[in-house]
């Protein structure tokens, strides 16, 4: 579910249905047996438990907003790569220039450029990479969700990818390497040292289109943090286990409150407690969901089209005409 994007009732009814199911049998076993079997014992003073969730939401509140803040800078630094794309475009084409032909300045400009979108491509599928601690592939409603997309990373060859736009002995090096984007950045640098040399970009252009490269190495090393290091497993794993504990007592503390408003008033037990249960277990699962914003999920940064939209500025201040179209939601999901 990407965020954005605005979801209906019956969509997060749909995700979280799993824990609907748990909380209803959950509520319905001490229903029965208080009710029927006259187990009056299972009833809990509601105060202890009330405890409990207040711890909840409090470390529950503290996760989803650590999260979104994961997502959000996420977010942003794409937002700086994309502004520093298109600088790196406009100055490539404004810096290099000098006693050549018009078709070989283009050839220049092209090569720079192209070498550009390449390190986008190559960071992208870097950032696309599976982690162990990531839970697209693991648990089953993410899994389910995810028939509704394809992520383009998963499905397709970096090296396809990358042939476009790297002469072949380029190409070869950097597959050869194990972080293809750092190395593509490498040989940007190389080649306006020889430009440079050649009298085709000024001293004091060449430092800043060198700057923008240390840029860009910056935002991949952000990009790089966030990818490399989760969200503290500590924090996780409490979050979770008082969610959990709470909507498994919630049903033995409301036996004895609705109780006191009639005998038959008791089965009020499961309606509320599965709502009360759910609304926790789904403030859980949204935190969760949002964790890790490259991994692949519908809740990322949108990378896939955020990439192919600086491709078609990058290809259009060249000129071309056969630019390939930007990349659209599926399913009103974007990637």
């Amino acid at each position: 579910m990407h965020a954005g994007r605005r979801y209906t009732f019956k969509e997060f009814i749909f995700w979280t249905r799993r824990d609907i199911y748990a909380l209803s049998i959950l509520s319905v076993i001490p229903t029965v047996l208080y009710y029927c079997f006259g187990w009056k014992w299972l009833a809990i003073p509601w105060v202890p438990i009330a405890l409990i969730g207040t711890a909840a939401a409090f470390i529950v509140g503290f996760r989803n907003t650590q999260t979104y803040n994961r997502l959000w800078e996420a977010r942003q630094i794409y937002g700086a790569i994309v502004n520093t794309s298109r600088s790196w475009g406009m100055m490539v084409r404004g810096f290099v220039k000098g006693d050549i032909t018009d078709a070989a300045l283009y050839e220049l400009h092209r090569e720079l450029i192209y070498r550009h979108i390449a390190w986008l491509t190559a960071l992208r599928f870097q950032l696309r990479e599976s982690r162990t601690w990531e839970n697209m592939k693991v648990i089953k409603s993410n899994v389910e969700y995810s028939r509704l997309y394809h992520v383009a990373e998963w499905e397709g060859k970096l090296e396809d990818e990358l042939r476009p736009f790297l002469p072949a002995k380029e190409l070869e090096y950097v597959l050869g390497k194990k972080n293809r984007a750092t190395h593509i950045i490498s040989l940007q640098s190389q080649q306006l040292k020889t430009l440079r040399e050649r009298g085709l970009v000024s001293e004091l252009n060449a430092i800043e289109l060198e700057q923008l490269l240390v840029n860009l190495y910056e935002q991949q090393g952000k990009c790089e943090r966030i990818k490399n290091f989760p969200y503290p497993r500590q924090f996780a794993t409490i979050n979770q286990m008082f969610v959990r504990l709470f909507s498994f007592l919630i049903p033995f503390g409301v036996l004895n409150e609705f109780q006191k408003l009639g005998a038959h008033m008791v089965w009020l037990t499961l309606p509320f407690s599965v709502t009360v249960g759910w609304i926790f277990m789904t403030m859980e699962r949204v935190g969760e969901s949002t964790e890790n914003p490259f991994e692949g999920s519908a809740n990322d940064v949108p990378i896939t089209s955020m990439s192919r939209t600086i491709e078609i500025d990058l290809r259009e201040m060249l000129d071309e005409q056969n630019i390939p179209p930007a990349i659209g939601p599926q399913n009103n999901i974007l990637l």
